[in-house]
């Protein structure tokens, strides 16, 4: 079936059924007489599941490891509803608060005194740290984000094209110490960029259900370490192109120096949580 009756069929939008199949949740098969999407009563299905889940609040990497049997649903379900219960308490404890505040008349910003709307200022603040973790680790969530990766990526990208036609029919890829030790042909200077793209749709799937399962901030360090291992490349891309113009000569020296910055990045945004030296904390942090 087309897309139109895939619509039809889903009741759900076009740009809706093209996103889930950009990020692999659906393949549909191509008419082979004319090369279009041609929609299964299985895509149907799973287009219908997909976005069910969806209004339950998983993520699209909860349903890629859901469809790639990597968890089951029902181990999803169940660390999904203890999500939704915290979400729960939470809500209606600032609802509870605002009814309060309304029958007070204390609507006044001028006036507001917060001491009287909660009881211990400081056990309130630890309930609700989750709210003022983009304000403590503002640059860790901005490293560990799509948009991020994508600059990295693109970087990579423009750096081959502007190079390529002023590099030499073969550049080094491996080094031993000063000295290049292995070549390859300069079309290589393009695979940078390739393993970027390879590695997040690829690999970090796996990373994640290794990590988030099993381990606090497994989300973010995922999304961390992904931009982490294409910075690499766009740091050795660059080293690359240095050390054929004679500007560079220790490849090992900008890799160190790519681990010692982002790993600090890594460990200064953790420990801002307050979370870092307490393991209580930590489990505390991982079950909400």
């Amino acid at each position: 079936m087309t897309i139109k009756e895939a619509e039809e069929k889903t009741g759900l939008t076009r740009s809706n059924i093209r996103f889930y199949e950009k990020e692999k949740l659906i393949e549909p098969a191509r008419n082979s007489k004319n090369g279009y999407r041609d929609y299964s009563e299985q895509d149907v299905a799973n287009i219908k599941k997909i976005a069910f889940l969806r209004t339950l609040e998983f993520s699209i990497e909860d349903i890629r490891c859901i469809l790639s049997h990597k968890v089951s649903l029902e181990e999803m379900i169940k660390k999904q509803a203890v999500v939704l219960q915290k979400q729960i308490e939470n809500l209606h404890g600032a609802k509870t608060i605002c009814e309060k505040m309304l029958a007070s008349g204390n609507t006044s910003y001028d006036e507001l005194q917060v001491e009287t709307c909660v009881t211990d200022l400081h056990t309130y603040w630890k309930d609700n740290k989750k709210v003022f973790k983009p304000d403590s680790v503002s640059f860790l969530y901005l490293w560990g984000n799509l948009i991020t990766w994508t600059i990295i990526t693109a970087l990579c990208l423009i750096i081959g094209i502007l190079s390529y036609t002023k590099l030499p029919a073969q550049i080094p890829v491996q080094w031993s110490g000063k000295a290049a030790v292995s070549f390859v042909k300069k079309e290589f200077i393009f695979a940078y960029p390739l393993a970027c793209i390879l590695f997040r749709i690829r690999l970090r799937p796996v990373i994640y259900v290794r990590l988030f399962m099993h381990y606090p901030f497994g989300e973010l360090i995922t999304e961390y370490l992904s931009n982490y291992v294409c910075f690499a490349a766009l740091s050795i891309e660059v080293f690359s192109i240095l050390f054929l113009h004679g500007l560079a000569k220790n490849v090992t020296v900008v890799l160190l120096l790519d681990t010692a910055v982002l790993m600090g990045l890594l460990i200064v945004g953790i420990a801002k949580m307050g979370l870092l030296s307490n393991p209580a904390k930590l489990w505390k942090y991982r079950k909400s």
